[in-house]
Order: C-alpha cells, then sequence, then structure tokens
C-alpha cells in the first residue's frame, strides 16, 4: 500500500477524526462533574438575598460559609460551625488571628476574592489581616479547620465569638472546648478539639463575653481544629464527631464529600452544551440539595415543635419554604430522590402531630410563616400521586383538612381563622380594603397587609389540591366541596379589565393600577409581584383561564403582551416599590417564583415554539456562571430547581398533576439516572445555542406531537428523542 496515495492519506485523516472525536466524547463522559459546581455563582444579588458560598454535604445539619455580607465585601466576620437557617443565623463562629490584637474588641479580617477556593466538600481562603489561610471541609454533622499561620507569626490565636444570651463556650480538663447556643426557644451544642494546646481566656466586650485560645509560641504552623454539633446535647456532639471524623486526617473528609457530591451530580449525565451551560447547570443542581436539613442524631432527634426528644423514628427534616419550595424543588426530588422526599413529607406530618397544625414554612426552632397560601397541601398531593408513600395519608389528609376549615389565611400568620376567613367561606373571596381605608382586623399584619388577589388565588389552587387528594382517599363530600373553592379564582377576574382585582366586602370591585397599586411590593392586593404576574396564577385550571380570557387566542396575545408590555415608569421608580420584581421582561419577573411556570404557558397555545423560545432567553440572560447569575432570591433551591428542569428540557408545570411539558434543553444528551436503576434519557444530538426549536419528537421510538409526557414515562426510563433546528416548526406540539 503506498501511502502516498491521495486516497489514503484522506481515509487516515477521516480514521483519525473519528478516533480523536470517540476520544473526546469519552473523556467528556469520565469527566469529574463536581467540578462544574461553582458555590460563587449569585454571590451578588441585584437588590434582595445573595446565594452564600455554602459548604455542605448533601441536606446535611452542617451548613458552612464565610459570615459576610455578600461577595463584595471585603472583610470576613467569622466562620461559623453551621447555620440554623438557610440564609443566615451563623452559630458557633470562629476566626483564627494572629500578632498583638485587642482582646475586647471582635477581630475581622480582609480576603482576597482571588485566592478563595470554594467547592461544595472544599474551602479555602486567605485572611489578609492576619496573614493565615483557613481550609475546611464538611461532614453531616461536623466539620473540620485547618489554619495554616506563616512561619514569621509570633502570636497564634482563635477568636470564639459569642452572641447575647446563655451562649457559652467552655474548655474541658482535656484541652477540647465546648459550647451552647440559646436562640427562638431552643438550643444547639457544639464540641471541638485541636490538634494545639493552648491558654483558654475569657474577655468581656460590653455585655459580651467572648472566648479565646491563646497557642503556644512553639506549636505547629498549622493547627486543625474538628467539632461536631447537635441540638441534643454537648456529649451527642462529640458522639456526632467521634462517629465522622474520629481521625486528623483532614484530606479524607474533603475526598469523602467529593465523592458524596459525585453521587449527586452523577444523576444526571449532560453532553454537549458550552462550558458555561455545565457550570450554570451542576451548580444549580448542587443548590438543589441544600434543603430540607436531617437533623435526626443516632436515631433520634430534638423536636422545638412539642419541645421533646424522639428516638426510633424515621429521619427528621427541618428547614423548608414551601411557598418557594413546592414548584420544583420538591418536584426534582420526588424523580430522584423519593425515599428522602418520603422522609421530608412524613415529617410535616410529625410536626402537625406535635405543634397541632400542618407547617409552611418549618425552621429548626419551630413554624415562621411567611407569604400566603397552604401550598404543603399541593406538595402532599403531588408526592402521594407520583407514587411517594411512607407516611400517614390519613393523619396528613387530617392536618390538611384541619388547615383549610381552622387556620386563618392571612398572610404570614398562623393562627386560627379570623372573620376574613369567615367572608371567604361565604363569599368566595378575601376582601380588599380601598386605598387609604383603614384596616380593621388586628391579625393583619402591618407590613404585609391584606393580598387578597394573591390570597384568593393561592387557595383556590390549594382548595383544588384538597379537592384532589380527598377524591384520591375517597372523601366524596370534601372532594365536591373543595372543587367548588377551588373556581373562587373567577370571582376575581374583571373582564373588562382583564385582570384579577380587587374586591370590597360588599362586592364592588375597586379599581386600581394592576401594574403599580398596591403599596410596597402590592401587598394590599397581591404580593411582591404586581397584576400582571398574578393573571397566570391558575395553574390547577389553565382551562378555565384560558375560557375567561377568551379563548387560546386570547390567552396566546395576552401571554405576548406579558412579555411586551412596558414598565409605564421608570425602572428607578419600579424598584423602590416592587423590590422583588426582578430579572424583568415587559411584565415578566424571572427572579420571583410565580412566574416559573409563565413561559411554559405557550405549550397551551397553538404556539409551543414560542416557549421554545422565551425559554432560552430567560437561561441566557438571567442565568449565567458569573456572581450576577441569579436574577432574584434563589430560596435555598426554589429558583435552582427551575433551571435544573428547564435546562434539561422540561417542567413541572402544575404540581398535582402528573405531567411535564416540554421546553428546550440546553444540552445535546441528558442522561437521568433514576433510583429504580432505569434511566430515562433526553437525545437532541444537533442542540447547540443556535439550534432551540423543536422540529419533531419520539418518545420511546413513537412520534409525540404534544409538548407534554408523563410522569410514568419518566419514571418508568424511556428515550424522548428531540430533532432540534435554528428556525421553529410552528406546527409541532399544536393540539388538533
Amino acid at each position: 500500500m503506498k501511502m502516498n496515495n491521495p486516497f489514503y492519506k484522506y481515509l487516515l485523516l477521516v480514521i483519525t477524526v473519528l478516533l480523536v472525536s470517540c476520544l473526546d466524547k469519552n473523556q467528556e463522559n469520565k469527566k469529574d462533574l463536581v467540578t462544574y459546581i461553582d458555590p460563587q455563582i449569585g454571590g451578588v444579588a441585584p437588590f434582595l438575598q445573595p446565594t452564600r458560598t455554602r459548604i455542605h454535604r448533601p441536606n446535611s445539619m452542617v451548613r458552612m460559609y464565610p459570615d459576610r455580607k455578600d461577595y463584595r465585601d471585603d472583610q470576613i466576620r467569622s466562620f461559623p460551625f453551621t447555620t440554623r437557617k438557610h440564609r443566615a443565623n451563623p452559630i458557633f463562629n470562629v476566626l483564627p488571628v494572629s500578632g498583638d490584637v485587642d482582646k475586647q474588641v471582635e477581630p475581622v479580617s480582609a480576603w482576597d476574592q482571588e485566592l478563595e477556593v470554594a467547592k461544595p466538600y472544599y474551602y479555602s481562603t486567605w485572611l489578609e489581616d492576619y496573614n493565615i489561610t483557613v481550609e475546611y471541609s464538611p461532614h453531616r454533622k461536623s466539620g473540620f479547620f485547618r489554619f495554616t499561620f506563616k512561619e514569621d507569626t509570633e502570636s497564634k490565636q482563635l477568636f470564639l465569638k459569642h452572641l447575647l444570651g446563655g451562649d457559652k463556650w467552655e474548655r474541658n480538663k482535656d484541652g477540647s472546648i465546648q459550647g451552647v447556643e440559646i436562640f427562638e426557644g431552643m438550643k444547639a451544642y457544639a464540641y471541638a478539639e485541636l490538634s494545639a494546646s493552648g491558654e483558654f481566656l475569657q474577655v468581656k466586650s460590653g455585655d459580651i463575653l467572648n472566648s479565646w485560645i491563646q497557642f503556644d509560641n512553639n506549636s505547629e504552623q498549622i493547627i486543625s481544629l474538628k467539632y461536631g454539633i447537635s441540638f441534643i446535647s454537648v456529649e451527642q456532639a462529640k458522639k456526632n464527631l467521634n462517629k465522622e471524623i474520629p481521625h486528623w486526617n483532614f484530606n479524607k473528609v474533603k475526598e469523602e464529600g467529593h465523592k458524596e457530591w459525585s453521587k449527586i451530580t452523577n444523576q444526571i449525565v449532560v453532553e454537549g452544551g458550552t462550558e458555561a451551560y455545565k457550570r450554570t447547570f451542576y451548580t444549580a443542581l448542587y443548590r438543589s440539595y441544600e434543603r430540607m436539613v436531617n437533623i435526626s442524631e443516632d436515631g433520634k432527634y430534638y423536636s422545638n415543635y412539642d419541645g421533646k426528644l424522639h428516638q426510633g423514628e424515621k429521619d427528621f427534616y427541618v428547614d423548608d419554604w414551601v411557598w418557594d419550595t413546592f414548584l420544583a424543588l420538591h418536584p426534582l426530588r420526588y424523580i430522584f430522590n423519593p425515599e428522602m422526599e418520603s422522609d421530608m413529607i412524613d415529617s410535616y406530618v410529625r410536626m402537625y402531630e406535635q405543634w397541632g397544625w400542618l407547617p409552611q414554612f418549618p425552621q429548626l426552632h419551630g413554624e415562621t410563616r411567611p407569604m400566603n397560601g397552604f401550598h404543603s397541601t399541593i406538595m402532599i398531593l403531588d408526592a402521594w400521586r407520583k407514587g411517594v408513600r411512607g407516611f400517614d395519608i390519613e393523619m396528613a389528609y387530617e392536618a390538611i383538612r384541619k388547615n383549610a376549615f381552622q387556620q386563618t389565611m392571612v398572610a404570614w400568620k398562623s393562627a386560627p381563622a379570623c372573620e376574613l376567613d369567615t367572608f371567604y367561606a361565604k363569599k368566595g373571596y378575601f376582601p380588599a380594603l380601598h386605598p387609604g381605608e383603614k384596616e380593621t382586623v388586628s391579625l393583619v399584619d402591618d407590613f404585609e397587609k391584606r393580598q387578597a388577589v394573591a390570597v384568593t388565588l393561592a387557595h383556590s389552587y390549594d382548595d383544588w389540591a384538597l379537592a384532589e387528594l380527598a377524591k384520591e382517599l375517597g372523601k366524596e363530600k370534601d372532594y365536591l366541596l373543595f372543587s367548588q373553592r377551588a373556581k373562587n379564582y373567577k370571582n376575581l377576574y374583571w373582564k373588562e379589565k382583564g385582570f384579577f382585582m380587587p374586591k370590597d366586602k360588599d362586592g364592588n370591585w375597586i379599581d386600581i393600577d394592576p401594574k403599580f397599586d398596591g403599596g410596597m411590593g402590592g401587598r394590599d392586593y397581591y404580593d411582591e409581584n404586581n397584576g400582571w404576574t398574578y393573571l397566570w396564577n391558575v395553574q390547577h385550571d389553565l382551562e378555565g383561564l384560558k375560557e375567561l380570557m377568551g379563548g387560546t387566542k386570547a390567552f396566546e396575545e395576552r401571554l405576548d403582551q406579558h412579555f411586551r408590555e412596558d414598565l409605564g415608569r421608570t425602572t428607578y421608580e419600579l424598584n423602590a416599590r416592587f423590590p422583588d420584581f426582578t430579572g424583568i421582561v415587559g411584565q415578566f419577573s424571572m427572579g420571583n417564583e410565580p412566574s416559573f411556570h409563565i413561559p411554559y404557558l405557550y405549550n397551551y397555545t397553538n404556539s409551543p415554539w414560542k416557549t421554545q423560545k422565551k425559554i432560552r432567553m430567560l437561561l441566557n440572560t438571567w442565568f449565567k456562571d458569573n456572581i450576577f447569575g441569579i436574577p432574584g432570591d434563589e430560596d435555598g433551591g426554589g429558583m435552582s430547581a427551575f433551571v435544573v428542569f428547564s435546562a434539561m428540557g422540561f417542567y413541572p408545570i402544575t404540581p398535582g398533576k402528573l405531567i411535564y411539558t416540554i421546553g428546550s434543553p440546553l444540552f445535546s444528551k441528558i442522561t437521568m439516572n433514576l433510583p429504580n436503576g432505569k434511566q430515562f434519557i433526553i437525545s437532541a444530538p444537533k442542540c447547540n445555542e443556535t439550534n432551540k426549536y423543536i422540529q419533531s419528537a419520539k418518545l420511546n421510538g413513537k412520534l409525540l406531537n404534544t409538548p407534554w409526557f408523563s410522569h410514568s414515562d419518566l419514571i418508568n426510563g424511556g428515550v424522548l428523542e428531540l430533532e432540534m433546528g435554528a428556525y421553529p416548526n410552528k406546527k409541532w406540539g399544536v393540539k388538533k
């Protein structure tokens, strides 16, 4: 064979290209997906809360982040052992310092953004003021710090921050330290061991007694601190440490954490797409595994819902905000972690048994009832219909029903029903006040107001879910009653105005500007968003909503207008009135949960291609892989779960219904490794940054002409094939 023959040269070139392509593909498949996670994404918020550089194991008790305002804040105040809430409230705060410091003044240190390393399982930063490198790796109920003092350091110290109240640190005879912090009616305990000995000092600073450890001058340059925490006792905190980190091998903890996160990322393996898309996607997946938090310790847990220690029960989970998480975060767990979701819902039921009400925002210390609605009802219906078991459904139903009949609908309140609830039961809407009219019901919060339209819409969806669960359980009388209440949203649709609008107690319309009226955040009538957002807040009855608007064509035209409608004022004015209204496109707010389903509503019109267009635009615009990459409050996975679903190309548009509606995937192949051992694959080989439109689809080899598939299609495993193109096929997915 003569290799200088042009044909053979061409053949050799083709074979080489194919081999390199295969090697590249294999390399892509074998890549450590955890490396795409960047906890800094979203570290600067447009107006409200940034994401935290949070280091933790999935859904674990220990959640550490450097105590600073956000990524722009150049000072770190301390490093907490954990945080008791998603956003804030660090406890057992420590900070290594060096040199001659005034111990009556709480130390802080500048840090360098470019020298910080943040991964879910490992953190490192350099404290500029003290020339110390801090490293950290978490376990589930314990953690490991490593402080590296520079060689010329003369004085090595550790500051142990105290809070007001009964909080305190103590040193034991063996050199270990222990602490207790009291907050919101309960206690947290810590036990820690140090690799170096030192003098234990307590110094009063105003009303606070702070503690210090002054290490021996001849101590090693690297000083390690490992600790356990508990909500039961110091002894249990010590047990938690000895069980999880009985050694002094920092790298072992780090490697174990890496493996644990690898299991999470390998649940969803993506191919194709840009590196930026992958960083956004896997970071969103990581954010979806912060909450809820398992606080069971050696088969027991302390519950502040009844103030008792419980033994021999399932794992107990706390820290959730259902208003934010029922839309996408809980549905994501129904797919990938149904057993954990079962324990979470069982925890809700136990909270009801212990406390008397089914919570909506169950925190570590107890219920904190922000927002509106009884959306735990929807969460439980959705779980039950998707096959999640392992909790007492009859007890859950009892709790749901009690909330519906006996608890108030007044926003931000956990209290028995009041006169507004009685009115709602009789008239089918929450009564509003006219602008300037004085509040007459003492239970209504001075800032949060009545939120009359938002409350009516929220409870219409909740009552639909209650009715559907009643039907599942054979409770016909409740099914009929709450099916009627589920239609209450219709009572506030003012056809001439084309919006859901408030009515007073006499049934008279209150003529407001739905774009801007209602005080701060529109809370007199809506909540955090304006009337445009709440126009679509009827996920449970989209056909009924279309009918109110005048049919499918009018519904689509209103959707188009929603994304195009001018603000009608300066963004300065809008931001002052609606600070939660962020990620703006026309009157659409990507940065707030009630908007998540809106771009998918085009799938219920004759133009499903517009959903594909809008989803790609929204992901590309508002979810970049940088510190500005979250358009609103992330809410502990609430927004990130939307990104996970949308990047995969589908979304649970109506929790409680067993369908997923199709959007536009970011990747050419998504392999979902399901807990039942099966795989659901979305194959879109021509998908890229330009080819975002679906030309045709097949599900398990059969043509799919509707823009949705079922939950059983997914969990039973299969292949969804999407033929993608640069221009829309305006006929695909249209209902015939």
